[in-house]
């Protein structure tokens, strides 16, 4: 018994059928007409009251539909001669109960000139998207390069030199070192100097990013894959990266059963969104970055071994600062110049006895930090063109000794003790007024500052 819902839903189906774009038509297992849209009448010039219960062959010219419907074999995309121009179709089987019933036609382009505006317009669209990830790769600030590798010494230019034949390579990479030694910026150049260079580095901090929202960030989620999802759903860094290269930071802090995914994603190199049922094939190049000991985390069954052999395919070891203390004054020279650009400042050199104190401090928190201690130089100077001792944090100064000079003195060294007195004496008494000890002492407040930091004088 057909019920009043039935009725209603199959009236449904029959104006969705009836008013779909594309043009087609439904023939029983015999072959004969069982429906034809509205979109298939208009292309052939007939109605459908006419050819309903007629044999295909009588209908529609040069059709395959009464073959499908008796072999059951799909054709996808045929070209078919209909009216004097070439068309391409599609023809389904129906099925019922395991049994062909019939079959179902579908005219995709009407002529082949229409699939020939439809693939130049893909390719438009290829080529404009291609366009938009070279402006995202500007806008996201991804052109460092080697040169934007500031230092001359012997151990950071073997690993440049490394680097950039790596980058040359498809393999994953892995780059080691402490905190603050520019393992992002060697990720940009290894990118930038690659053949994926017209695509943006998609970079990931997996320590910045809670456990729980990794997996979304890395392989994005379908429509409602979770409470909270967006509507459209969200793809993730992965393909975002799809021809480009991946940064991983920090990658000793993922969790292990994120590990584990990340494994199959580069073993497979094919990537399944939270909540779908189908994967997608990425081209993705790896490059990860890590302050830890990932072989002993390994031993300790805190890093995955086989992911971490993956990873480990080609390791660049970048040295700390205090390995390399001979590029200090190339790099504060360099970081002087770029701050004061951005900052608008007018400060242009730095004395020997501060540049003296920055190369015998050990740096734990490498180049970073020392960008942090020039930059603070520069909040608390006043309008003085040149960093002074006095500019720098006690803990870098602290070391600098105050020579006791023996009884065997040349007059040059008496001199200067009783000028380095004089001076601390009206220092003490105008409170560290440098304007009134100048002032006092008949000198420049220039000459002051030379002097200050000749002697070392902490204030």
């Amino acid at each position: 018994m057909v019920t009043e819902e039935k009725l209603k839903t199959l009236e449904l189906y029959n104006n969705i059928i009836s008013n779909f774009y594309y043009s087609m038509v439904v023939v029983d297992k015999a072959g004969y007409i069982v429906m034809m849209n509205k979109a298939y009448c208009d292309f052939i010039g007939v109605k459908e009251e006419e050819v309903k219960g007629k044999h295909c062959t009588e209908v529609i010219e040069n059709t395959r539909m009464h073959i499908v419907a008796e072999t059951g074999k799909q054709e996808i995309g045929d070209v078919q001669h209909i009216q004097g121009t070439h068309m391409i179709a599609d023809r389904m089987p129906i099925y019922k109960d395991g049994e062909v019933i019939g079959a179902v036609g579908t005219v995709i382009f009407k002529d082949v000139l229409d699939l020939d505006t439809y693939v130049k317009r893909i390719g438009k669209m290829e080529k404009e998207i291609d366009i938009f990830k070279k402006e995202l790769k500007k806008a996201l600030g991804s052109d460092y390069t080697f040169r934007s590798i500031i230092g001359e010494s012997e151990s950071i230019n073997r690993v440049k030199d490394l680097s950039r034949k790596v980058a040359e390579s498809k393999s994953n990479v892995l780059l080691l070192g402490e905190s603050g030694t520019g393992k992002e910026l060697f990720a940009h150049a290894i990118h930038n100097a690659s053949v994926r260079v017209d695509y943006p580095l998609i970079k990931i901090n997996c320590a910045a990013i809670p456990p729980d929202l990794l997996e979304s960030e890395l392989f994005g989620y379908e429509p409602g894959a979770f409470t909270g999802a967006k509507k459209g759903g969200k793809p993730g860094k992965f393909e975002l990266a799809h021809k480009s290269t991946i940064f991983l930071d920090e990658i000793g802090e993922m969790p292990l059963n994120m590990q584990a995914k990340l494994l199959r994603v580069i073993q497979e190199k094919e990537v399944e969104r939270i909540g779908s049922i189908s994967s997608k094939k990425i081209d993705v190049r790896l490059i990860a970055a890590t302050n830890q000991n990932l072989e002993e985390m390994v031993r300790n069954k805190k890093f995955r071994e086989d992911l971490y052999y993956r990873l480990n395919v080609i390791s660049i070891k970048i040295p700390p600062l205090r390995e390399r203390k001979d590029d200090i004054p190339i790099i504060a020279k360099q970081l002087i110049k770029k701050l004061s650009k951005e900052m608008d400042r007018h400060v242009t050199e730095i004395s020997m006895q501060s540049m003296n104190c920055l190369k015998e401090y050990s740096w734990p928190g490498n180049v970073r930090e020392l960008q942090n201690v020039i930059e603070r130089a520069f909040n608390i100077m006043d309008k003085e063109a040149m960093i002074m001792t006095e500019h720098l944090p006690y803990y870098i100064k602290k070391n600098i000794k105050s020579h006791i000079h023996s009884k065997d003195m040349t007059l040059k060294e008496v001199l200067d003790n009783v000028e380095k007195d004089e001076i601390k004496k009206c220092l003490r008494k105008t409170k560290g007024n440098k304007m009134k000890t100048a002032k006092l002492l008949g000198i420049s407040r220039t000459s002051l500052y030379e002097k200050i930091d000749k002697y070392g004088l902490i204030i």
